[in-house]
């Protein structure tokens, strides 16, 4: 049986990343996301949710996150599930807790002005290509490109 384990979600940040290291020196950052769903019930009253989930990133992208983003940012978010199951000290009874762990993201809004989070642009991980140089436009410039035309974005 084949096996597919990803999530994509998109919410806001309920707390500023908690940024740490590992003996090792791996950066780790522990990130709270609260995800809302609205919807009409059966009488047409408007219902809300929220669903609370935890997200870790590990290394660059864990201090690139915690470097610019802060609570309340919207933020979005690529990556595997991973339950993580202890024993309570206390009551000595198994826990158990399903989180995301970061593979990807993007910031929403780095544009928002308010002096907060990110930059009006976020750092990239590696140098944007040269625009080619052209010269002037043929006459049919602004005609969709060809059907068979393979555009990557």
């Amino acid at each position: 049986m084949a096996n597919f384990n990803k999530v994509i979600l998109a919410g806001n940040l309920t707390r500023d990343p908690e940024l740490r290291y590992t003996p090792k020196g791996t950066a780790v950052a522990k990130i709270g996301m609260a995800l809302n769903r609205s919807w009409k019930s059966e009488t047409g009253e408007t219902k809300e949710e929220v669903t609370f989930v935890d997200v870790e990133a590990f290394g660059r992208q864990a201090e690139v996150i915690s470097q610019y983003m802060k609570k309340g940012r919207p933020f979005l978010v690529e990556g595997r599930l991973k339950l993580d199951q202890w024993e309570d000290k206390n009551t000595h009874q198994k826990q158990s807790k399903l989180k995301v762990v970061l593979e990807s993201f993007s910031f929403i809004d780095s544009n928002r002005g308010d002096g907060g989070g990110a930059p009006a642009e976020a750092p990239r991980s590696r140098p944007a290509p040269a625009a080619p140089k052209t010269e002037a436009a043929p006459a049919d410039a602004d005609a969709p490109p060809p059907e068979d035309d393979d555009v990557p974005f």
